[in-house]
């Protein structure tokens, strides 16, 4: 991981796409805070910087501002949006409030095809804007090198000092060739190869988890989700038989799932994997609540209890590993209505007690979901585990609405087998981002052959997501929902009604609790 680019964050929904696009390119990418100094950014010796874009004006009182010797320190810089007017006014030049706001699909007009940043690329392309502002003077050294309808300098650049500026966004799907101007930069401006793989990352891996772990023990709780079985795969190649994995099964999981775990972890990869089976306690726990907040309280206080003590089972350990993600870990950026703090705050997901005297081994921590699942793959994991859909921590508690028992784990559990078996079968379950069934408190009238019924209802949600922020429901083929609604009510016992929820998020959540 030698060559990086380092990405200022000023507060833009954007700034992780930027280095997604970046890694696409199999070059490193690493964001930090906008107030980096500049000394610590020249320690990480970057091929390049790039500023991100950001929700407010270079101009405001409040202004995030970079240090300014970033542009001291003899690598080249890409400024987006916001970064473009940040490199103006900082080197001399003037950005004003626009007359007219650039919002949404413009057509980007190239007119100096010497431009490295358009290698390779037509002379009109459509491009993405979402700003207020524009630039309305140079700083020295600069030159217009890409015009759209409403400003003379949407892309610009010092080519001595390899400065360049964006006006419209790059990174975003809806300028469908800024990948190919973002590889420009890193290759053709910066300089870099293409050395980010996952063979790369996965041989650097194992040995930082040597470097960190030694000779000692490690602990990890395997949930059978994408992130721990990656993370527990990662670890075993790593450190072999020092690591445990503790598989607590809560009553609440789906279909063969710890069978399925089990199989995976414990007989094929010979992992050393300790199971607690607690769905007797959690059910017992849970009986007679209703209420969503609560039942997730109940788990997750249950959960610390088992795990902590299956842990003094499994004998002195000094490190606990966990499947935190790069999202989970990048600092957000303080700035009011900052839509990527939202992000960062729902994804921070509260684990166990401090008082655990564990140090922490993260073994995932510089990757985003799809690197993790691209790992997975390189370390020989099955494709469904890798490619699973996400699975809620409280397991199916919060997909039965109302009181959770026995009984009615056992109906969805059933249900929702179906779902997923025939999503596989129709080439869906891979392509989108969930697919579930849930059970409401609801009961009415059916006929099953020549007698009356009053049984529950299930619904079938489908939904497709980038990052589960916001999600759009999935409109499955009639023939589809005709065969899932037929199965369950045939073959799922205490079942004679199915419903499919087409409520996107927002309003809605992807989950039902």
């Amino acid at each position: 991981m030698n060559e990086q680019i380092v990405i200022l964050d000023f507060g833009s929904q954007y700034t992780q796409v930027i280095a997604r696009r970046v890694r696409e390119c199999n070059v490193y990418s690493t964001i930090v805070h906008f107030n980096t100094p500049a000394a610590q950014i020249a320690a990480m010796k970057p091929s390049g910087i790039i500023l991100s874009g950001g929700p407010s004006s270079v101009y405001a009182p409040k202004a995030p501002l970079p240090d300014k010797n970033i542009f001291n320190l003899g690598v080249p810089v890409l400024g987006i949006c916001f970064g473009v007017q940040l490199l103006a006014q900082f080197l001399g030049g003037k950005v004003e409030k626009g007359q007219k706001r650039e919002y949404g699909k413009g057509t980007l007009t190239i007119k100096d095809k010497s431009c490295a940043l358009f290698s390779q690329l037509p002379k009109s392309l459509q491009v993405w804007n979402s700003h207020g502002d524009k630039l309305t003077k140079l700083p020295n050294g600069f030159k217009p090198v890409a015009v759209t309808e409403n400003s003379e300098y949407a892309a610009i650049e010092n080519r001595a000092k390899k400065f360049f500026g964006l006006q419209f966004h790059p990174e975003v799907v809806h300028t469908p060739r800024g990948k190919e101007i973002l590889a420009n930069f890193v290759h053709g401006v910066c300089g870099c190869g293409k050395n980010w793989t996952m063979r790369n990352y996965l041989e650097q891996a194992v040995e930082e988890i040597r470097a960190q772990v030694g000779r000692e023990k490690v602990i990890l709780g395997l949930s059978g989700g994408v992130d721990s079985s990656v993370a527990a795969a990662l670890l075993h190649k790593a450190i072999g038989s020092q690591l445990t994995c503790i598989f607590v099964n809560n009553g609440l999981l789906r279909a063969r799932e710890a069978d399925v775990v089990q199989e995976v972890f414990g007989r094929n990869f010979k992992m050393k994997l300790q199971y607690e089976n607690a769905s007797a306690l959690f059910l017992k726990k849970l009986k007679g609540v209703t209420d969503p907040e609560t039942k997730r309280k109940i788990i997750g206080r249950a959960f610390v209890d088992v795990f902590q003590a299956a842990t003094k089972r499994a004998g002195q350990a000094k490190f606990l590993a966990q499947g935190t993600l790069y999202p989970d870990v990048i600092e957000s950026v303080p700035i009011a209505g900052n839509p990527a703090a939202l992000i960062k705050s729902h994804h921070n997901v509260g684990g166990l007690p401090k008082n655990m005297k564990f140090q922490l081994v993260e073994p995932l921590k510089n990757l985003f979901k799809d690197e993790v699942r691209l790992l997975g793959l390189e370390l020989g994991l099955p494709k469904e585990i890798v490619w699973r859909q996400p699975f809620p921590g409280p397991g199916l508690a919060v997909r039965i609405l109302g009181e959770v028992s026995p009984s009615r784990c056992e109906i969805l559990r059933n249900a929702d087998s179906i779902v997923v078996e025939e999503m596989k079968a129709s080439g869906l379950y891979y392509k989108i981002w969930q697919s579930f069934a849930v059970l409401l408190p609801v009961r009415s009238v059916g006929v099953m052959g020549d007698e009356r019924t009053y049984d529950y209802t299930i619904a079938i949600r489908a939904v497709e997501s980038q990052d589960g922020m916001t999600a759009d429901w999935v409109k499955l083929p009639y023939d589809l929902l005709e065969k899932l609604a037929s199965r369950i009510i045939n073959e799922v016992k205490g079942v004679n009604r199915c419903v499919f929820d087409i409520t996107s998020k927002p309003p809605g959540t992807i989950e039902w609790e």
